[in-house]
This record gives C-alpha cells, structure tokens and sequence, in this order.
C-alpha cells in the first residue's frame, strides 16, 4: 500500500509513503546540505505525532518549508488509512 502528497513544483515536496517494517527516511532534497538535519526532524516529529513508528518515507524536497513538508506527510497518511476502508 502506497500514498502520495504534494509536487515537485518549486517550494514544494512529494512525500511518498510505504508500509513497512522498519522506519526508514529517504530525503532528496536541492538543500539536502543545509537543511537535511531539519527535514528529518519534521518527518520524525509528524510521524510520532501520528503514532507511526514504522513507515518507509520518501521525500522529494524542491525547498519546502517545514510546514509543507508536515502538512505533505499528514495528508499522505491520511490518504493512506482512507484507502483500507
């Protein structure tokens, strides 16, 4: 089972999730060097907010800010839980 969110517009990302057994983060971001560490934390931080402790998580960043980055993430897990309905 797979969501998505988002684009790949500029200020933007594509939040791509996976279930999975494990936690793993991948980030491809134009400020990788600069702002990886922080992206990381917004996606860690959103997916504990939301009880998600294992996810496979793809971010495709264009320079989002990490309000758009949480709010990418939330709607792909709500997409997500909405499809097991």
């Amino acid at each position: 089972m797979k969501a998505s969110a988002g684009s790949l517009e500029s200020s933007d990302c594509l939040i791509t999730i996976t279930k999975s057994n494990k936690l793993e983060i991948v980030i491809e971001s134009v400020v990788l060097k600069q702002f990886g560490d922080q992206i990381k934390e917004v996606i860690l931080n959103t997916l504990k907010d939301n009880n998600i402790a294992k996810m496979h998580v793809v971010c495709l960043d264009k320079g989002a800010l990490d309000y758009t980055i949480k709010s990418r993430l939330e709607t792909a897990i709500k997409r997500m839980g909405e499809s097991h309905e």
